[in-house]
This record gives C-alpha cells, sequence and structure tokens, in this order.
C-alpha cells in the first residue's frame, strides 16, 4: 500500500464523537515518549501530520487522521507518564480506555515499544489488559536505528522471552525506526490486508 492522502480530520476526548464508524481505524498507543507522533509521519510521509515533541505528555487527546479516504490512523495519549497532574493522567486514562473498549471499527491497536529498553512493566501491562478485553493488537519496536542488528536481536527476543512466560502465544511485531524508514512497508502491507477483514 502507497498513502497518497493523509488529513487531519478532529480531536476529542468521547469515543461517542468520533468519526461516524464506516471506515477501518487503527490506533496507535504507547509509553509517552516512544515515538508514536514520529511513526506515523514516517508511514505517511509527512513530518507535519501529528505533532512530535521531545517533551513526554505531548498527545493528550483522541487524534483522527484519515488516511486515502479509506481508512484512519488514529494518535492516542502515551501511558506511563504522570508529570501532567494524577487527575489529568487518571482522565487520559479512562477516556482512552473508553476509546479502545468501545469504537466498534478499532480493527487493530498498534502498540510502541522502545527497542532499547528492558522489558518495562507500563508495556506489559496495558497489553494484558487489551488481552483481557479481547482487543486486537501488535507489537511495534520503535528506533531501531539506534542500535546494531546483534543488539536489535538480542533486545527483541529478550522481550519475546519475558512475554512468554505468562502468554501462551505471541502477539505479531514489527520492527521499525522513523529516521530510517525501516518496517513503514510490512506495517502498510498488514494494514492493506487487515483492511479486507473489515464489515461495516
Amino acid at each position: 500500500m502507497k498513502i497518497t492522502e493523509a488529513k487531519f480530520v478532529m480531536s476529542n476526548t468521547d469515543f461517542r464523537k468520533c468519526p461516524a464508524p464506516e471506515l477501518p481505524e487503527y490506533a496507535f498507543i504507547g509509553r509517552s515518549n516512544v515515538g508514536k507522533s514520529s511513526l506515523i509521519n514516517m508511514l505517511c510521509n509527512n513530518r507535519g501530520l501529528a505533532k512530535t515533541s521531545s517533551t513526554p505528555g505531548k498527545t493528550q487527546l483522541i487524534n483522527h487522521f484519515i488516511i486515502n479516504n479509506e481508512w484512519y490512523i488514529v494518535d492516542l495519549p502515551g501511558y506511563g507518564f504522570a508529570k501532567p497532574g494524577l487527575d489529568v493522567t487518571a482522565k487520559w486514562k479512562k477516556f482512552t480506555e473508553g476509546y479502545l473498549k468501545n469504537r466498534e471499527n478499532l480493527i487493530c491497536t498498534f502498540v510502541l515499544i522502545d527497542i532499547r529498553l528492558e522489558p518495562q512493566k507500563k508495556d506489559v501491562e496495558f497489553m494484558e489488559f487489551m488481552a483481557m478485553n479481547g482487543l486486537p493488537f501488535v507489537m511495534v519496536f520503535t528506533k531501531a536505528d539506534k542500535l546494531g542488528k546483534e543488539a536489535m536481536k538480542r533486545n527483541v527476543d529478550k522481550y519475546c522471552k519475558q512475554m512468554l512466560k505468562t502468554w501462551q502465544e505471541l502477539p505479531q511485531h514489527f520492527i521499525t525506526s522513523s529516521e530510517k524508514g525501516i518496517g513503514a512497508e510490512e506495517i502498510l502491507d498488514f494494514v492493506e490486508e487487515t483492511n479486507k477483514l473489515f464489515v461495516k
């Protein structure tokens, strides 16, 4: 798949106010500062589409982008960062979970993970939440350009080994780098195939 058009549609904090659920939708979420907005911009070949920042917690709303007038990318607030205040963080958690559990056209969620780090409790807990609620997701390792091939493979293997302690089967995973454009083709091919399963 090639993205020829990507446009911002709306931001809000209520899944009931999102665009009509008539097109397949893919959410992007991860720990704050994992490179979520950068990955979205890389996939869409548009550096200015999703707002990026070196300050964690920049995304504070449910942000919809329509792609090729055929499907949506949804940029969700990051989890695991409490600086804006615990009350604000709790509010983010509530509307994000409301969206994930109730958005009927949400086909799959991309859970972003920093490939440089040891398995993080917040990531593992979030994926357990997804599994317990029967919500489809895949893992996306980010910032692959920051490691050599051997270290990259070692870290992914370590993550998978950790998860297999409690998971019978691992979710599909992708390895990406927004800086180098790594993984874009694989993710977009996955979206193209998965879109075929969407029924209005």
